[in-house]
């Protein structure tokens, strides 16, 4: 297959198991690292309609299946990690670390906190509609700007999206490159703060020296968690994970993690299968024993090792 001609980098057969936060996948067929946002659109115009497209960002929340990913895998990186501030406005590229946004944020007043104790990039988190402690992206976001399929910038509102809990109706093929948001003004000393304890409570539940993509499933109430006291847990993933007695389960080189039975963990040496099929297992179990259908909250994509073998 010829690819059109790019400024970027276009590698074929990249793996993809060192750009994810567990480790694990088969390889790219091709992957597309653009130079700036007028290689990224005239790449996507250029590609022939039936080539598939996916986005990556930091792979934080993210299984590659061990067949790998067809098509073109397109990763941002410099020229897409900017960020500006403006009044009340945060302008950020969809490469920038969701932390180093809340931190930039904090440093001019301005409150996107929440932002802090979130894996990954401002790409993913709007796709996602990322949050944590009661805040999500759809409460912060003014605008973002995406390159279609088709090769077409785009400007999105909140309208366009249409978030709602941890997910939007962006196409999957489109991809992010920049996204505005609005946030209050405040003291920077009290949001340092704040943020400070923010990273202390994540640090205290979760296992974040492990290899993990974040949560694994989404809560069933349909809402993040709000670190207060009076947070209702009878309906957080974790707790009906525990009820189905899979805190500390195994297979194979995957974990479901002591420290916080929703976190999925590459104990070492776990496949991409080992990890989803762990992760199904608890579905399975938790459906059992809460009648509760939990949603994966870490997306999972390209072939299947068997699968790919056999085509």
């Amino acid at each position: 297959m010829k690819l059109p001609e790019v400024r970027g980098t276009l590698t074929a057969g990249r793996a993809l198991s060192d750009l994810t936060w567990l480790r694990v996948g088969g390889p790219a067929e091709w992957l597309f690292q653009p130079a700036d946002e007028a290689d990224l659109a005239s790449f996507l115009k250029a590609l022939p309609p039936e080539v598939p497209v996916f986005p990556m960002g930091v792979g934080s929340n993210l299984i590659v299946r061990d067949g790998g990913i067809r098509g073109v895998v397109v990763r941002l990186g410099r020229g897409f990690n900017g960020i500006e501030i403006s009044g009340n406005l945060i302008t950020a590229g969809a490469a920038a670390l969701d932390a180093q946004v809340a931190r930039r944020a904090v440093a001019a007043g301005l409150d996107l906190t929440f932002l802090r104790t979130i894996p990954g990039s401002i790409g993913g988190a709007v796709r996602m509609n990322a949050g944590c402690y009661g805040a999500y992206v759809a409460d912060h976001l003014r605008e973002a700007v995406a390159i279609s399929r088709a090769g077409e910038r785009v400007v999105l509102g909140p309208k366009d999206l249409q978030f709602s809990y941890r997910q939007s109706q962006l196409p999957p093929e489109w991809v992010l490159v920049s996204a505005t948001f609005e946030a209050i003004s405040a003291d920077p000393q009290e949001l340092e703060a704040k943020m400070a304890d923010q990273v202390a409570k994540r640090d205290a539940s979760q296992p974040i020296k492990e290899r993990s993509a974040g949560s694994t499933f989404r809560n069933p109430a349909g809402f993040s968690s709000t670190g207060r006291a009076d947070d209702v847990q009878d309906l957080k993933a974790w707790k009906v994970i525990d009820a189905a007695g899979m805190r500390g389960a195994r297979l194979g080189g995957a974990q479901m993690s002591e420290k916080h039975s929703n976190f999925l963990i590459n104990a070492g040496g776990a496949t991409a299968a080992d990890l989803e099929g762990l992760g199904e297992e608890v579905r399975k179990r938790v459906l059992l024993t809460s009648g509760i259908r939990l949603e994966w909250e870490i997306m999972r994509v390209g072939e299947i090792l068997d699968e790919a073998h056999d085509k």
